[in-house]
């Protein structure tokens, strides 16, 4: 699978996740036996809001070629992705949602271990500096070492 095809997996799911969320919230988690009350409609329609952000940034960047940009976004979705597994595997284990909530569990893990696999096999370790095409270093995206005309982001 190419990194290309994992974002648009993931702007596909973040895109119905985040509808679900947004306009339908209590009748998506009641598929997994859950009730909401207003306050958790709020915060649903809240991280519905967020998903769609997702999506928009998943579909935008499927086919950048900002290796810097890119890196950084395959890592922050390497941590997000495996936080909401940890969130998702404790509540499923004490027994929040019905079976359904296992699917949540499974797709957060794979969406974990998709990017972090891209991560370290395409971009290595942390401390990778990255050479410029001016000839500047940069690490993590930060520019460390400038060697060009007039600096730009």
């Amino acid at each position: 699978m190419k990194l290309s095809t994992l974002f648009v997996i993931n702007a596909i799911l973040a895109l119905l996740f985040g509808l679900g969320f947004l306009l339908i919230p209590t009748t998506l988690v009641s598929f997994y036996g859950i009730q909401l009350d207003a306050a958790a409609v709020y915060v649903a329609r809240l991280l519905g809001a967020a998903y769609l952000g997702y999506a928009i940034i998943s579909w935008l960047f499927q086919n950048s070629k900002a290796a810097s940009e890119v890196r950084t976004f395959v890592l922050t979705l390497f941590v997000t992705e495996s936080l909401a597994f940890v969130v998702s595997l404790v509540y499923q284990l004490q027994g929040l949602a019905n079976a359904l909530g296992w699917s949540t569990v499974v797709i957060f893990l794979l969406m974990a271990a998709g990017f972090g696999y891209f991560y370290w096999k395409k971009y290595g370790s942390l401390n990778q500096k990255t050479v410029l095409a001016d000839g500047s270093l940069s690490r993590y995206g930060i520019l460390i070492e400038y060697r060009g005309g007039m600096p730009h982001r």
